[in-house]
């Protein structure tokens, strides 16, 4: 059995384990990273982000096509099965693969490909498939394990109809009819993805209403779209039985209601990947949910050893994991550039997207803050006229008297991206974040950017008309 001795050992290689052992490989230290899949990436990279948002992107692709004019010279409206639009998908997780890989051997990081499990204090037992078991020793460790679908013990996850956000990628035919237990955002992602292939979806809310930690104005867009695509929403309701057949699948609800469909799929909640780690060897416990707890450094109760990403719960965004594992690493190393990441947009890949941050108007109005809304509607910039996305608006929530940026939230076509405008001005000091700034500064024309300036001035107009 092989031992080798490191700096640091990064036990995922999702984007929080890439973040720390990248940035800990900078510092000239010796590290190592251990990945459970054949191949480097995480769940991110295989199972969640790119497949999903590949997927969304060339759904979008096809309802441009079947429902722009200027195509019909090309051809009619076509109908794409899943595992068609499934390939693109494939294409991107390899070249991401490619490009992951070829980070680590660049900055000279040495993987190890199969299951890692704490022996003792300072050493990890990894078990592979091909390469038997190799001890990693190090006073310093990270877990970026990541999480994977919640699955409830009353549901038969093996039946062939029956699927999770995980093993919904395996998916070989297009249902005419799907059941989406939950409506978080992995939820409302895959409903749009779904609906933009032609399948008649039924998205199951345990709440009241969609992703309620949105703005008001931004969720209702949400529910008015998604219906508007005849996505059925059902909110409030809970399952008392799921059951699969050769047919298609029965879920039965605590409210007494019926859906009968050809594929379920559950996308209700996830569980820390911390099972089989070995946690009790170094003295540590995982949560309920397989969550570890860390303080405002990403240290756990073990010495020298921190957690980052999914594992540790919120904020669950591939974005703020790379930036964790930088800072963990940081840390751990005693750098100067350790910060703690708390300042994240959110950025949801519905059709259309969502991105915002900041504070939202409920929050403000509970807070008793005074504060007032300025609005653009892509339906009256020109660049939204040109692209054919009229659909969404920009919305900034200010102070009414110092006119600094609350908030800001974004619902249409390239939301995620334009977001980054706003979130760069609400970090600077004094009046530079400020709405001023929109107002001040000359935009390109004809851009999505301009939105921030019609808001601008519709929000000063807003309180100067008072």
């Amino acid at each position: 059995m092989a031992v080798y001795d490191y700096d640091v050992v990064v036990i995922g290689s999702g984007p929080a384990g890439e973040g720390a052992a990248i940035n800990a490989a900078k510092q000239g230290r010796r590290v190592a990273i251990v990945e459970e899949q054949d191949t480097v990436g995480g769940n991110c990279t295989h199972k969640g982000t790119i497949p999903s948002k590949a997927l969304r992107h060339s759904v979008k692709q096809i309802i441009e096509f079947n429902t722009n004019p200027m195509f019909r010279d090309i051809g009619e409206p076509r109908w794409f099965s899943f595992p068609k639009v499934l390939k693109r998908a494939e294409k991107v997780i390899s070249n991401q693969v490619m490009l992951r890989t070829n980070f680590y051997a660049r900055n000279r990081v040495d993987v190890f490909f199969g299951r890692a499990q704490f022996s003792q204090q300072g050493e990890v037992v990894v078990e592979g498939d091909k390469t038997g078991r190799e001890v990693l020793r190090s006073k310093n460790f990270v877990i970026a394990t990541g999480s994977s679908p919640w699955c409830p013990p009353d549901i038969d996850f093996d039946h062939p109809r029956i699927y999770n956000s995980d093993t919904v990628l395996k998916l070989s035919h297009t249902p005419r009819t799907l059941v989406i237990y939950g409506a978080g955002v992995i939820g409302c992602e895959y409903a749009s993805i779904f609906s933009g292939l032609g399948v008649k979806v039924d998205l199951i809310d345990t709440r009241d209403r969609l992703l309620s930690f949105l703005d008001d104005e931004i969720s209702d867009a949400l529910s008015y779209h998604l219906r508007n695509n005849a996505v059925k929403i059902r909110h409030n309701e809970d399952y008392e039985s799921v059951i699969g057949d050769d047919h298609g699948v029965t879920m039965t609800m605590k409210s007494g209601k019926k859906l009968r469909a050809d594929a379920f799929l559950w996308c209700n909640g996830r569980s820390g990947n911390t099972k089989g780690l070995g946690l009790d060897k170094i003295g540590l416990e995982a949560n309920s949910r397989g969550q570890l707890q860390v303080d405002e450094h990403y240290r756990t109760e073990a010495e020298g050893v921190y957690a980052v990403g999914d594992v540790i719960g919120w904020p669950s965004l591939a974005s703020a994991a790379l930036d964790q594992g930088r800072s963990a690493s940081a840390d751990m190393l005693s750098e100067d550039d350790f910060r703690y990441i708390n300042d994240v947009p959110t950025g949801i890949y519905t059709i259309p997207e969502i991105s915002s941050i900041g504070k939202t108007e409920e929050e403000l109005t509970a807070e008793c803050v005074p504060y007032e809304a300025g609005q653009a509607f892509f339906k009256d910039t020109a660049r939204a006229q040109i692209s054919g996305e009229p659909v969404g608006m920009l919305k900034i929530l200010f102070h009414r008297e110092t006119l600094q940026i609350l908030g800001i939230h974004c619902f249409g076509d390239q939301a995620s991206e334009i977001i980054h405008i706003g979130q760069a001005i609400m970090s600077q000091e004094g009046e530079a974040n400020t709405l001023k700034y929109f107002v001040n500064t000359t935009f390109n024309y004809p851009t999505m950017a301009e939105a921030y300036r019609v808001a601008a001035i519709s929000g000063l107009n807003r309180i100067s008309n008072l």
